[in-house]
């Protein structure tokens, strides 16, 4: 019996919890706010410099327009009233960008702007929503760089041009697009950080990725992981062009000559 009761007090429980979850009843609302309607909110905690400059976002946007709303609140006056203005807490970057375009005059001060607006008086301060916003943004993963950067090159895009579009260095785009070369399986294997980035450069030097599954089967046995020795076990056998006996029959010589020993 005391066992059936506690069964039951735990299955009340249970269903006490359930009711007591929240349901969200809506994920807030969307305006288009003309951009002088907006003022920059004191609350955003993006102080210090960092990342892409205003200038490179203004020109991104010029480009492919505004990827991300900004999120607003509704500023009130004395008696709590909407004055009909909106803050920016979070979006700062993006409002100073938006600003450079209407400097330059390549937008109108009165342009539709997509905004995010958050109640007035909500309980939720504007700092956090900031906050927010800032700390769960995410860098794109190398391995996802370069599957974008790869489909552009496919489409006809050079390097230079696919690095000043991202706004990082041709050398960047060109090591991205290296990892083609790598087995598929170990882009797999990265993936899932099952091996560092520096460690998967490495096998860039050969494009035999049957032999870089033997070097990668190697090393998990191996103490040693470093860059330089999977280099070095890839090029093991490798005669350079400046050695006298590829000089003497060629290249291609010498790798029938001696591949058939």
């Amino acid at each position: 019996m005391t066992g059936w009761r506690s069964r039951e007090s735990l299955s009340a429980a249970r269903r006490g919890v359930s009711r007591a979850v929240q349901k969200i009843a809506s994920l807030g609302e969307r305006r288009d706010i003309p951009f002088n309607k907006l003022i920059l909110s004191q609350a955003n905690v993006r102080k210090t410099k960092a990342g892409v400059s205003i200038p490179e976002l203004a020109e991104d946007i010029g480009h492919r327009g505004l990827l991300q709303n900004l999120n607003v609140r509704p500023v009130l006056d004395g008696e709590g009233v909407e004055t009909g203005i909106f803050e920016v807490p979070a979006g700062g970057r993006r409002f100073r960008a938006l600003e450079l375009l209407i400097k330059a005059k390549r937008l109108a001060k009165t342009a539709p702007v997509p905004c995010n607006v958050r109640d007035a008086r909500s309980a939720i301060p504007a700092e956090e929503d900031s906050l927010a916003e800032n700390v769960h943004r995410e860098a794109l993963h190398p391995l996802d760089q370069f599957k974008a950067f790869q489909a552009l090159i496919e489409r006809g895009m050079g390097e230079e041009d696919i690095a000043a579009r991202f706004y990082v260095t041709p050398a960047v785009v060109r090591q991205r697009l290296r990892l083609a070369s790598v087995a598929p399986a170990l882009l797999d294997v990265y993936a899932e950080d099952g091996i560092a980035l520096d460690q998967l450069m490495a096998f860039t030097v050969s494009h035999d990725h049957a032999r870089q599954m033997e070097v990668w089967e190697t090393i998990q046995r191996s103490y040693s992981r470093q860059p330089y020795e999977i280099r070095r076990m890839l090029t093991e056998g490798a005669v350079r062009a400046s050695d006298r006996r590829a000089q003497f029959v060629g290249p291609r010589g010498y790798f029938f000559l001696f591949s058939a020993t």
